[in-house]
């Protein structure tokens, strides 16, 4: 009872925090707009250093674990080992949040993934490695939980789709960027772990500076798995087959593309390409699934997806034909979740969601974490595997839905919610805005 009452209560602040902003909105140029303007920025120059940062560091990571003589199996599992931190950093997030405070939680946090990475270029072995990949993945969780969590309290009734918008920008095209830095010194020397760290590091002076209060931290009420497989199940499974597929991208990518042999400049392309085409589907796939059945887009994006991944089977990663069609798989691939989690809210009543959001992130957590495993086992029989494991993904995708419409009668085009682009990961802060937005 007392950890709905502090959650309500959170709720109610933040809407009277979005009143009150949207009372004071008509005095343009005022110094209440001017806060918030610069404040916004300040946010999202911190999330841009930060997810940089992240960006360069994966992809350097998997480039320079080929040069030195990682399997590819102990290199994807080392790699995973980020997304088995971020399950554990989301969960301890709010709690650290409420007992010291976002401003000293971020500081702390973001010298610590700062450190790990140098520690990685130090001591250049697996079970470091893994060790070190872990506690940043811890770190990078409650960093986008601190971030998100500003960004809520920034948000008010006429930006908050623009935010949520302008936020998934800026972190995938920030991520796509920072692994382009690979390019730029030597991948077997100290320089770019020097320089993802000093990324990271930055990323402080922007948010440190521009943060004048806590704002509240939203912890939904806990909704069960078990319920929510029962009211919303073609979500849940989405959720996590997708988190299995994008986790293999994200954590596996570089690794497979250092073992065919690509150089630096073509691993940042082929990494960044899916990352680059999400930007371009999400908006048109959303649109697009507010205005027909949910789940036949969902399908179809599945199968467009799994037909790309099966496609780079025959194709050159080097190659313009190569590229465009990782670009054209991400933005299929891309906005599965965020469509999940809009069909998850067409079934479920308006105090359900965020706590329904916070279900779906663990469970695409979960997937991203099993799926870059499994991916990496079978990269030692075949390295076709990170294209065969990513179309399977997308293949059950396909499958599960059809079943779906099939046996279980979805509810009407105009009984749909509105789709907002959310990334795979998010906090249960951006669940609130989803929730207070409908």
């Amino acid at each position: 009872m007392r950890r709905r009452a502090r959650t309500l209560a959170a709720e109610q602040q933040q809407q009277q925090q979005s009143s009150d902003v949207d009372q004071a909105a008509p005095v343009v140029g005022g110094p209440a707009l001017a806060g918030r303007f610069s404040r916004s920025a300040a946010l999202f120059g911190g999330i841009t250093l930060l997810m940089a940062g992240h960006g360069l560091q994966n992809t350097l990571l998997g480039v320079r674990a080929e040069s030195e003589g990682f399997s590819s199996t102990v290199a994807g599992l080392v790699m995973a080992m980020n997304f088995a931190g971020f399950l554990v950093g989301a969960a301890l997030a709010p709690r650290l949040l409420r007992q010291v405070g976002h401003v000293r939680v971020f500081a702390a946090l973001a010298s610590l993934g700062s450190s790990v990475t140098l520690v990685q270029a130090v001591f250049v072995t697996p079970l470091v490695w893994g060790a070190c990949r872990l506690v940043w993945g811890m770190c990078l969780a409650a960093l986008v939980v601190v971030a998100e969590t500003w960004l809520n309290e920034l948000a008010t009734n006429r930006n908050r789709g623009q935010m949520i918008a302008t936020y998934m920008v800026v972190t995938m095209g920030s991520i796509a960027t920072g692994q382009f830095l690979v390019t730029t010194a030597d991948v077997n020397g100290f320089t770019l772990f020097a320089v993802s760290s000093v990324l990271v590091s930055l990323a402080l002076v922007p948010m440190s500076l521009s943060a004048s209060a806590n704002p509240p931290v939203v912890v939904p009420e806990p909704l069960s798995l078990r319920a929510m497989l029962q009211t919303a199940p073609t979500g849940v499974i989405v959720a996590f087959l997708v988190g299995g597929a994008l986790g293999s991208i994200s954590g596996l990518g570089a690794v497979y593309a250092a073992n065919r042999g690509l150089t630096p400049f073509e691993v940042a392309l082929f990494v960044g390409a899916p990352m680059i085409g999400s930007l371009f589907g999400q908006i048109p796939l959303g649109r697009l699934s507010d205005s027909v059945p949910r789940r036949v887009v969902i399908l179809l994006a599945a199968l467009a997806a799994a037909s790309g991944c099966l496609a780079m089977l025959a194709l050159d990663e080097r190659t313009v034909a190569g590229l465009a069609v990782m670009a054209l798989m991400g933005a299929f691939a891309y906005p599965i979740y965020s469509m999940a989690v809009a069909q998850t809210n067409d079934w479920l009543r308006d105090e359900q969601r965020a706590s329904a959001s916070a279900v779906l992130v663990r469970m695409n957590g979960v997937g991203a974490l099993i799926g870059p495993t499994v991916a990496a086992l079978a990269m030692s029989v075949t390295l076709n595997a990170f294209y065969l494991v990513m179309a399977a993904a997308h293949v059950l995708i396909a499958l599960l839905v059809t079943a779906r419409i099939v046996l279980v009668a979805g509810p009407s085009v105009d009984a749909q919610g509105n789709f907002l682009p959310i990334p795979a990961r998010a906090s249960a802060a951006v669940a609130a805005l989803l929730r207070l937005r409908r």
